[in-house]
């Protein structure tokens, strides 16, 4: 075909041929440019099946937006009935030809491998698994950049699968073992076929070969390949472990997540051996424990107690927790405990009740195996309230000795450590968290109150002081209270937290929030986070730490960075809205739009009412002028939070670039009248004037805001509603000085 011209194709060499296609470079003259077209072959012509398959090849791969795999440009069909799609052409080689000339630096292997995990991880949220990895279907661009080929045998999630029950579809020497059986596949195949290849760019020969296919199989059904350190001895030893991971013959012990696997190799890349904490790991997840008592005051206490015991719980290296927001999705639900697990993913699960009569308490706990639903320990308490402490640590000790996890000395000690003797004080704590956890400016004002109450009967109740610490961050970040007196109150809040207990995380955390949204020390941030990381011994906690440091990360533009370490954190906190919402801000800061409406779209699906994910899915249409859309979004945000004027400021930002000039002047007619009753930033009028155009005025309130540390600034660095400003050289300049205060 070379020399003819297909549609506006016009075609000047063959550059090879496929299972699935052959596949020239060709010129498209309409757009004046290179691509290359795949044409299925003409023995295929009139076979239905084929042709169903290549066009899913070119609509699954036509969905996905990631610089990690090919980009479809088009498809089309030849006068003779011959279907093509059109794509980019990249100037490189196949990552086969590089193999070819002997094993990868170790430093490239991981890099390439880093590559080919994004982009399998954005097939894989789409439902699209490839189920074709391998060298020659991964390109790498003259700038070392990786994209990967052929979808032409993907499999969309709940489609019909094209091939013939029982039959394989693949290349053998890459095939998973389910795959080579014949059996149904999803994205841990892709993942197998990954390890495949990163195996084959540290050592330069293939894990399991043979002589012919059936052999290759049998091999890949029956042996163990040889250590990737007996043939490279340089090779780091948690790089050989994730190697031995994703070639589990058993698919459930693999990664289950290519975001999984991508923080641990970011993590070797950075020099921390994160595989090796994840080895050998029970998991259980707390459920909230049901209120017995007939009393609706009391699902505070049922609540505190549940979360207290995830809270010890995540303190042990050797177990990991699901996060008290997915496990506490199922309050209320008569859910089979088999079900929760699967959809948790854990091994056990801790359920219970509480029974108070006036000062009597009866707690009743079972220990339940998922796998199965049988309980593995049950015990009921009769116990007086002030035993509740003791109480919590026999709960705590009998899950280990029956989970077989061996302590250590110091997580023993953190297992029953206690920030307070005082019950009463306890119980005003666990009120004020129960409140906390609402997340509304009047919920918090009641969380607030019980944490002051909680420190004037135990002024030495350190985490007591953190709430209040907390309390005032929210109150900075929205823009309820002027940013001095708010940054004030955390410093005060969270130094005294460490002035009684130094070694806690929780307070290093709250000060390195301080030090980023008022301070903007960026170092000063980096070094707390790490420091709270440090101290925490267990492996969910510092999962809760890295949901913050993600928030950092996003905000300081490090985007890859940042959604890495969130989709990590979600692993263990799946049904989590806050870290979803926050998933998606990363998303829609890094300019992948469609990526944050999907993540965002599916956290109002869990909570119609959750005010973030409506204000980040404003954001993210309104960057893709889809403004009909961004604008019901936001209405919803200034409804939900009660008129907050950050939420109002934004509204108006959006309805002044989409040309609704009359609403964007209601806006600020509305700040302008809030401001008689209430705090309202400088910033909330910037945005409006952003969008209104008036750049002078726009600059001068950001500038107002900046002297005056408003700290939602920080979010003026990243978020595309200013994108406006970004070449003029005021707003460079004004934007700089929000990194430490000039």
């Amino acid at each position: 075909m070379v020399g003819q011209t297909v549609s506006h194709y016009q075609i000047t060499d063959r550059l090879g041929q496929g299972g699935m296609g052959v596949v020239y470079k060709a010129h498209d003259t309409r757009l004046d440019r290179t691509i290359a077209l795949k044409f299925l072959p003409p023995h295929l012509s009139t076979d239905d099946q084929a042709k169903a398959r290549f066009m899913q090849e070119a609509r699954a791969a036509s969905k996905l937006d990631h610089p990690n795999i090919c980009t479809i440009h088009d498809i089309g069909e030849t006068d003779d009935g011959r279907l093509f799609i059109a794509m980019a052409c990249y100037d490189g080689e196949t990552l086969k030809k590089k193999i070819e000339r002997g094993p990868l630096p170790v430093e490239q292997a991981i890099d390439m491998a880093v590559q080919i995990a994004h982009g399998l991880s954005r097939a894989h949220e789409a439902g699209i698994v490839h189920r074709d990895i391998k060298p020659a279907n991964v390109m790498v661009t003259d700038r070392d950049e990786v994209k990967i080929l052929d979808f032409g045998l993907a499999k969309l999630a709940g489609t019909v699968d094209l091939t013939k029950t029982g039959s394989r579809v693949g290349t053998a020497a890459y095939m998973s073992p389910e795959q080579a059986r014949g059996e149904a596949v999803d994205a841990r195949t892709d993942l197998w076929s990954l390890g495949v290849v990163l195996y084959e760019m540290l050592t330069g020969q293939r894990p399991f070969e043979g002589d012919y296919e059936q052999a290759v199989v049998y091999s890949i059904l029956n042996e163990d390949p040889e250590p990737v350190t007996v043939l490279r001895s340089e090779v780091p030893a948690a790089l050989e472990r994730v190697v031995e991971k994703l070639l589990r013959k058993n698919s459930t012990e693999r990664y289950r997540h290519a975001y999984v696997l991508l923080a641990d190799l970011q993590a070797i890349k950075t020099g921390s051996d994160v595989s090796a904490k994840q080895e050998g790991r029970s998991s259980i997840a707390v459920l909230p424990f049901e209120n017995m008592s007939g009393d609706p005051e009391q699902e505070y206490f049922c609540d505190g107690l549940a979360e207290e015991l995830t809270n010890v719980l995540t303190k042990l290296n050797n177990l990991r927790v699901v996060a008290r927001t997915s496990a506490f999705a199922f309050k209320g639900q008569h859910v089979d405990i088999r079900k929760i697990g699967r959809k948790l993913g854990v091994e056990t699960v801790l359920e219970g009740s509480v029974r108070k009569a006036g000062n009597r308490l009866r707690i009743t706990v079972q220990l339940v195996n998922v796998t199965d639903g049988y309980h593995l320990w049950s015990e009921r308490y009769d116990r007086e309230l002030e035993d509740v402490f003791a109480i919590q640590d026999e709960i705590s000790l009998a899950i280990v000795d029956k989970l077989k996890i061996e302590l250590l000395g110091t997580e023993k000690a953190a297992l029953v450590k206690r920030h307070t003797e005082n019950v009463e004080a306890y119980h005003l704590y666990l009120k004020g968290r129960y409140f906390w956890n609402r997340r509304t400016e009047k919920t918090l004002k009641k969380a607030v109150s019980y944490f002051e109450q909680a420190i004037e009967v135990d002024p030495r109740y350190a985490l007591a002081h953190v709430g209040i610490a907390d309390y005032y961050i929210m109150l900075g970040i929205w823009g309820l209270i002027p940013a001095p007196e708010a940054s004030a109150k955390v410093e005060t809040a969270a130094t005294k937290a460490l002035e009684i207990d130094h070694a806690l995380a929780e307070a290093h955390t709250s000060l390195a929030f301080w030090n980023f949204i008022f301070n903007w020390d960026w170092s000063a941030t980096e070094r707390g986070f790490k420091q709270a990381l440090d101290l925490h011994s267990g492996y969910m906690q510092a999962h809760n730490l890295s949901h913050a440091y993600g928030i950092y990360l996003t905000l300081t533009g490090r985007f890859d960075e940042a959604i890495t370490e969130l989709k990590r954190v979600l692993e263990l906190d799946p049904l989590s809205l806050t870290k979803n919402s926050f998933l998606g801000m990363a998303l829609c800061y890094a300019r992948r739009s469609r990526e944050a409406a999907d993540v965002l779209s599916k956290t109002l699906e869990m909570d119609p009412n959750y005010w973030p994910a409506h204000f980040f899915l404003g954001i993210t249409r309104a960057s893709e002028a889809r403004y009909e859309e961004a604008f019901p979004a936001l209405q919803k945000v200034v409804a939900l939070t009660e008129e907050v004027p950050l939420m109002i400021g934004h509204l108006g930002c959006v309805y002044a670039i989409a040309g609704r000039r009359e609403k964007a002047l209601e806006m600020l007619g509305r700040l302008r009248t809030l401001s008689k009753e209430r705090y309202v930033s400088p910033l909330c009028s910037a945005l409006i004037h952003v969008g209104l155009g008036e750049k002078d005025q726009a600059l001068a309130d950001l500038e107002s805001a900046r002297r005056k540390g408003v700290p939602f600034m920080v979010h003026m660095r990243v978020t595309p509603l200013l994108d406006s400003l970004r070449s003029d050289p005021t707003f460079t300049a004004l934007m700089s000085k929000v990194r430490g205060r000039a």
